[in-house]
């Protein structure tokens, strides 16, 4: 077990877990727990450089941490930032090796700004905002991770990542960080029923995401209202929103039906009523189990809290022997 090479990854606390982040992160993250050694971060630093409200993130933190939970992940793989302060140092040391043009060229720094812009009017756009791939780099390097889970969106991050890794090992004469390297596994593309163009996404609105603890009713009533297409099947291009539906039936784990039913879409045979039918019957299945899980944590939520601060104050041994053995390296004074 101690020669298992480890993986870090981590998610903003924003509230309701949906299916899109389920199945586009989460489920991974459970099954990776039995080949790898994980270390898994509620980020709420990264969560405060967008505008917010900090009753609503506390709250948010908590609710993550019991949804993860009751969705697979082990408690002693689990930490939230803000219980390991050594992220925030070892940030500003690795600002020290990070050029200020390679933080303003971030895609995500580009996209999320405009956001800021829109939402607060005035054009507020945070140094936090600006300097979160740098956290980012932290996160991972601090735990000295050999992999990183990653989606196409988050590569350049990673990269950013492995190069103040390089940076440092050039400027302190030491092969010290390992340069982690990318995961990828197969992971569904998910995408909105109401709109299968755009992701499934929370920021785009209530119809727009499915919630993993919703109510049975209201995932039943978002899957009848899914859009399909228009016109004759066609069994050359299958249109974004059927595709969307057979890919939510794969990830839920009905393969027997997923191919029973994409035999009647080539056959030209297929009824949309079946198919979203099928796909409310697998995502209600999966939230019911999850949903009887986390009523079971919450029976005892304070004896879970302090579990997970536990888990946090052990994880953070090993962020703190990091940080000791950078400042030494750099030439800075430890207690």
């Amino acid at each position: 077990m101690e020669n298992r090479k480890r993986v870090l990854s981590c998610i903003q606390p924003t509230g309701d877990m949906h299916f899109g982040n389920y199945f586009g992160a989460v489920k991974n993250w459970v099954d990776l727990q039995a080949t790898y050694e994980c270390v898994y971060g509620v980020v709420d630093y990264h969560a405060m450089t967008m505008p917010y409200q900090p009753k609503k993130l506390r709250e948010n933190t908590w609710e993550l941490i019991f949804n993860l939970l009751a969705t697979g992940i082990q408690a002693e793989n689990l930490f939230i930032q803000s219980l390991v302060p050594e992220h925030a140092e070892l940030c500003w040391i690795f600002n020290c090796f990070t050029s200020y043009g390679q933080l303003t060229r971030m895609t995500q720094f580009k996209d999320k700004s405009s956001q800021s812009q829109e939402v607060e009017g005035e054009g507020f756009i945070s140094a936090g905002l600006l300097d979160y791939p740098v956290l980012q780099a932290a996160d991972i390097l601090i735990y000295k991770a050999d992999f990183v889970p990653v989606g196409k969106d988050q590569e350049q991050h990673l990269e950013l990542s492995r190069n103040i890794a390089q940076r440092f090992n050039n400027q302190v004469g030491k092969e010290y960080f390992v340069l982690p390297e990318s995961l990828f596994t197969e992971v569904p593309k998910v995408r909105s029923t109401a709109d299968p163009e755009r992701k499934m996404s929370k920021s785009a609105g209530e119809k727009h995401y499915i919630g993993v603890f919703a109510d049975e009713n209201r995932i039943r009533k978002q899957v009848r209202s899914a859009v399909t297409d228009t016109g004759e099947v066609s069994s050359d291009r299958m249109s974004p929103g059927v595709e969307n539906l057979f890919e939510l039936l794969k990830a839920a784990g009905k393969q027997a039906i997923y191919n029973e039913l994409l035999a009647d879409y080539h056959n030209g045979q297929l009824k949309y009523v079946a198919l979203k039918d099928a796909v409310a019957d697998a995502l209600v299945e999966l939230s019911q189990q999850f949903i009887a899980n986390k009523k079971a944590l919450l029976e005892d939520k304070k004896a879970v809290k302090e579990q997970i601060k536990a888990s946090s104050a052990n994880i953070r041994r090993r962020a703190t022997q990091t940080l000791r053995e950078v400042k030494d390296l750099c030439g800075l004074m430890n207690v």
